[in-house]
């Protein structure tokens, strides 16, 4: 639950068995993994763990098992891939339609605006193949018998024991879950999940139905006019995410590549978060050429405190391991339905959003004065208009919405002068009585309420093997923040260098300094000064042949302004890390990583990536001294059946015991094995 699991098309480079490439992939498969890698980590270090993103990474994984065939290929299916822009994908369309179905991979160095580049990057993700003319929905009966079914278990197993467990924990230490799925292509797609967190009961006391967790989904797409029905658990996202943003959401990286995400609408919900969800059935339907008229309804459970008759929190964990945690299991009900509207024309796109939602109990949280304008009452709406035009080279996409309080703003300039010259502005304003449950979208907190800014990106290719990305973001909360008892303002700079002397080594640079307020801590807010944080971080990756080995090195640099009478010391955090994988020449593949990291406080903490269980990316973060180690083996014993193991062990040197209250752990070392099996058939 707590694993901080990132996507969009794949998690590392030395991640490619998690994206269903051969064995041994080449430089071609490599090249674009290790482009979006780099941009796609520092989303995990945000993130905190809100989100998981194991349905992007499943959907994603399957290009390189199932290429997308370019003759074939609609507009939603191109836009998956953040390394292509918009014009190149329209003109993409267009050399199809207008010279018909291409005859060799080839043909994309005819179509306008498409790079070497890029279509190094696109090759290992695309297909070419001839389609039938007067092709229809495919029968039920072709789609039960050629669709791709799959089954993935997992477990882990710790090698410690968790204060909770002596008296508090009702279930044993084994964290385990099961998913399967089926798709048929992009038309149709089924699955069910089950999960149980470590400490929580199977098939015992509140879960005498199995697992903690189920998710069930249905999908269908083109079918005729409808171009989606869901039914079970599903997920939406509807222009900037103002409205309505429960899907995967780009935030700042160093890249412009990833610097949006334009997949939306409705998608499945398979994964084993037990939040960003909702439940019930969404369909859209077309209902003229360039007009689609979405609908849907929610009705779930959700966890928290009922208090007299009030909710006084919403629980998001989903973990219900103590009797007071499964006190809070499905206490109250939320409704939730709407609609968007959305017209599509050449270069323009216009799209109406509206939702309506309410628990079946008063929301009434307990409110800082910081988050007094938070949500709270009971019966909410949420309207905006999103709006996408493009004239030649500029890109201009926004979305304006209000609520049952205030208003936000988004609007996003894009210019590509070339694909090797690109240019990004965004300015926000999301008011600081904005209330939305499910707006989630572009900014220093991804929740659009009490903030404003103006983020300008420059990313830049004016050498073969050089690459250069800038960006400075300079935001402003009109209204207090947590742990900052007054107005404020901050600055966000990223730079980086990345150099790639051939196919085989690659290296980059890249640092990051950021200025905000913080309260002092001990003066109640009494005392607010400027914190400075500085990022340095240096990687080299070397792919010769089957290995891949990486080398990263952090330095984090924290420190409070003196005044008001306090004094206020610096902190700083290091970590190197090493990783090595190898894939066999027959299918077995094996990966070693080490870190070592030593941080002053929790401040200057440092984060290291390492390889996780397919369509999962780990990403813990580290603070004191000590190290860590890890070993990854996966193994496929034949196209049916796959096995992955995972062992992980982190020594502190400047503690007697890890953690805190219930997961608390005795001693300094902390070490787990993680299990899983797939089976496709």
């Amino acid at each position: 639950m707590k694993l901080l699991k990132i996507g969009v098309f794949a998690s590392m480079l030395s991640m490619t068995s998690v994206l269903e490439a051969q064995n041994t992939p080449g430089s071609q498969e490599k090249q674009p993994l290790l482009l979006l890698e780099e941009n796609l980590e520092q989303l995990s270090m945000e993130d905190e763990g809100e989100y998981g993103w194991e349905d992007e990474l499943e959907e994603l994984s399957r290009c390189l098992q199932e290429p997308v065939n370019i003759n074939a290929a609609t507009k939603r299916q191109l836009e998956q891939f953040p390394f292509l822009t918009d014009m190149q994908i329209e003109n993409l369309l267009a050399y199809v339609y207008i010279h018909g179905q291409m005859q060799t991979i080839y043909e994309l160095q005819l179509v306008e605006e498409m790079d070497k580049r890029t279509i190094d990057l696109l090759l290992p993700f695309v297909c070419v193949q001839a389609v039938k003319e007067g092709r229809g929905y495919p029968a039920l009966k072709s789609m039960l018998k050629y669709g791709k079914h799959e089954a993935l278990a997992r477990l882990d197993v710790p090698f410690y024991v968790r204060k909770g467990y002596e008296k508090n924990y009702l279930g044993p230490a084994l964290y385990h879950s099961l998913r399967y799925s089926f798709h048929y292509g992009d038309y149709l797609q089924a699955g069910v999940t089950g999960e149980k967190d470590a400490g929580e009961p199977f098939f015992a006391l509140h879960n005498g139905k199995g697992y903690d967790y189920y998710s069930f989904y249905f999908l269908v797409r083109n079918l005729g006019r409808v171009k989606a029905l869901a039914l079970g658990n599903y997920r939406l996202s509807f222009g900037q995410g103002l409205v309505l943003g429960t899907d995967f959401r780009i935030g700042k990286t160093f890249s412009m590549s990833t610097a949006e995400y334009r997949i939306g609408g409705i998608r499945r919900h398979g994964s084993t978060d037990e939040y960003n969800y909702f439940r019930g059935a969404a369909a859209t339907v077309g209902v003229l050429p360039h007009l689609d008229i979405s609908v849907f309804y929610s009705h779930r459970s959700m966890d928290g405190v009922v208090e007299n008759g009030e909710i006084t929190s919403i629980y998001k964990t989903g973990l219900h391991r103590t009797r007071k945690e499964a006190d809070k299991m499905n206490a109250f009900a939320l409704q939730m339905t709407g609609g968007n509207m959305a017209y599509e024309k050449n270069l323009l796109k216009v799209g109406v959003t509206g939702i309506y939602y309410f628990f079946d109990f008063p929301y009434e949280p307990r409110l800082d004065r910081y988050a007094k304008y938070n949500l709270h009452g009971n019966g909410f709406y949420n309207a905006g208009i999103d709006y996408k035009y493009r004239l030649g080279r500029l890109l201009w996409m926004g979305e304006a919405a209000t609520g049952s309080k205030g208003y936000a703003l988004l609007n996003r300039l894009k210019y590509n002068l070339s694909s090797d010259y690109r240019l990004l502005l965004v300015h926000r304003y999301y008011s600081h009585d904005y209330r939305t449950l499910f707006g989630r979208s572009f900014g220093e907190s991804s929740t659009p309420q009490n903030e404003n800014g103006w983020y300008l990106a420059a990313e830049a290719t004016p050498f073969a093997r050089w690459k250069f990305f800038v960006s400075m973001d300079m935001f402003s909360f009109p209204w207090w923040k947590y742990r900052i008892s007054k107005p404020s303002k901050g600055v966000d700079v990223m730079f980086q260098s990345a150099y790639t002397p051939w196919k085989s080594l690659s290296m980059y640079l890249n640092y990051r300094y950021k200025r905000k307020d913080r309260d002092v801590t001990g003066t109640s807010g009494a005392v607010v000064q400027p914190v400075y944080h500085h990022k340095l971080r240096y990687r080299l990756t070397y792919m010769p042949g089957n290995f891949t080995f990486r080398t990263t090195v952090d330095y984090n640099h924290f420190r409070q302004q003196d005044g008001g009478g306090y004094r206020f010391g610096r902190s700083q955090g290091y970590q190197c890390t090493q990783s090595c994988s190898y894939a066999f020449p027959f299918p077995l593949s094996v990966s070693l990583q080490g870190t070592w990291f030593h941080t002053d406080d929790y401040d200057s903490r440092i984060y290291a990536s390492e390889r996780g269980l397919l369509y999962t990316f780990h990403t813990p973060s580290f603070y004191g001294s000590g190290f860590r180690y890890s070993a990854h083996l996966r193994y496929d014993l034949n196209k049916t059946f796959m096995l992955l193991a995972k062992f992980g062990q982190t020594v502190y040197q400047d503690r007697e015991t890890i953690g805190s209250g219930n997961d608390e752990i005795p001693g300094n070392c902390k070490a787990d094995l993680q299990l899983q099996l797939r089976i496709k058939f």
